[in-house]
């Protein structure tokens, strides 16, 4: 199967590197801006058709294996209990509660948000830096409620942060798309240090785990068609297989779905990795995605 896009520019799909994360060196805080198994099946593009002169393209991958019962999303996972939306709490505006210290205190460490009390309650003040970081990293409501997903993402760019872990991708001169399986996030490393990230990343579920590996980028392409799940897969960059990065195309904090391999990101993030790499980049995955 062949996709053609008549009319085609990549100036649609790219930003300016200046609205991307970043980190300035490595001892900078983030910008607030697992899975060592068989990979899944390689994926096989199809040939170029010829065309009339003037004809752009984006190309097509091929799973050879029989997709997971929700096989008609990229993002899918193993069970799907609804719609995301009906899941997700409906959360009082600066609302308060057991998650509020955590919150405060991995915000502070991150700092570059706004500022906060760590004290356990809530403020303005808490109330729109816990805002702008849920906004930033794509959770709804953005409402500055200190829930149980904002805590959690929290925990884990602050934790991917931290010196100690940005080391474990310290893969030297060049650039290093980074992936912490363990905790889902994804950054970017040149020469050694942070240019981008760390963000939230969303990888495969159980029996289509994303491989633990250093890779190479071997395919770009701005608009990937997916076959059979049949999504479209916008700044698809391919390091092994048919698995890549790639802009997640439902809501990246349903926990009750995954990949089927690739390392999901939110839009800014995808675009961040396009601007960053190019063909030949290194891809370093490690750890194990929690229940796979």
């Amino acid at each position: 199967m062949v996709v053609r896009v008549s009319g085609s520019s990549a100036a649609g799909y790219l930003l300016s590197a200046a609205a991307v994360l970043g980190l300035a060196g490595a001892g900078a805080a983030a910008d607030i801006a697992g899975v060592i198994g068989s990979p899944p099946p390689a994926a096989t593009a199809t040939a170029r058709d010829a065309a009339p002169a003037g004809t752009s393209f984006v190309t097509v991958i091929r799973h050879e294996s029989t997709p997971s019962p929700d096989a008609g999303h990229e993002n899918a996972g193993p069970a799907d209990p609804g719609p995301a939306a009906s899941r997700r709490a409906v959360a009082a505006p600066c609302a308060g509660g057991r998650w509020q210290r955590a919150i405060e205190e991995n915000l502070a460490q991150l700092g570059s948000i706004g500022a906060v009390s760590v004290d356990g309650l809530q403020s303005p003040a808490d109330c729109a830096a816990i805002r702008g970081f849920q906004q930033r990293f794509g959770i709804e409501p953005a409402a500055g409620q200190a829930d149980a997903t904002t805590a959690d993402v929290a925990r884990r760019i602050a934790t991917s942060s931290q010196p100690a872990n940005l080391a474990r991708c310290a893969t030297g001169q060049g650039v290093t798309a980074c992936v912490d399986l363990t905790l889902q996030t994804a950054w970017v490393m040149r020469d050694g240090a942070v240019v981008a990230g760390p963000t939230v990343a969303r990888t495969g579920f159980a029996g289509h785990a994303t491989p633990a590996g250093t890779y190479r980028i071997n395919k770009r392409a701005e608009k990937e068609w997916s076959d059979p799940y049949e999504v479209w897969l916008p700044y698809w960059q391919r390091f092994i297989g048919g698995i890549g990065f790639h802009e997640t195309t439902t809501y990246l904090h349903d926990t009750a779905r995954g990949s089927h391999g690739c390392v999901n990101l939110l839009h800014r993030d995808a675009v961040a990795m396009w601007d960053h790499l190019e063909t030949g980049a290194r891809v370093h995955t490690f750890g194990r995605r929690p229940g796979t």
